[in-house]
């Protein structure tokens, strides 16, 4: 025995257009929610300095990054998480803030710093070797901080030692 289609009034799924329609989100929806932001400290000569810092754990939020952002907090920043250590090349495609590019080892320790990258750029950034990590913080805060390579970054995703 067949079963009959279920059927709806068009009706409904004109009201269900229109009301659709009637939804507007201005600019991308990450302008519009906050992202939990979780501690990360990095230990320099100087001393350790404290961030809160958003996640890119996947593909799309590590495709998104900080893209279109019109400010970021010398606080803040956005740890992009590949969780398996490889190379790994950024670029500023859709930027509009200069970042320093935190490269971070397995370990932690970090390996290298793009510093100040050019706001809307499409050249490479490379990391110069297998990482499993990258920061992104405001561009020349690094340099602020005293964060040097061989500096380890306190994080959870990262071995406490």
């Amino acid at each position: 025995m067949s079963h009959p289609r279920l059927h709806r009034p068009d009706i409904h799924r004109r009201g269900l257009l229109a009301g659709l329609a009637a939804i507007s989100i201005p600019g991308p929806l990450w302008a519009k929610t906050s992202p939990p932001l979780e501690p990360l400290e990095i230990l320099t000569a100087r001393g350790p300095v404290r961030f809160q810092v958003e996640i890119a754990a996947d593909n799309a939020s590590r495709a998104q990054g900080l893209m279109y952002r019109k400010s970021l907090a010398p606080d803040r920043g956005m740890l992009f998480d590949f969780q398996t250590p490889r190379p790994v090349s950024f670029w500023m495609r859709n930027t509009y803030i200069s970042l320093d590019m935190i490269f971070i080892r397995a370990d932690g320790r970090i390996l290298s710093i793009a510093r100040n990258t050019v706001p809307l750029s499409e050249e490479g950034v490379p990391s110069g070797g297998p990482v499993r990590a990258v920061l992104e913080l405001v561009g020349g805060r690094a340099a602020q901080i005293g964060a040097l390579p061989g500096d380890r970054v306190v994080h959870r995703i990262f071995p406490r030692g």
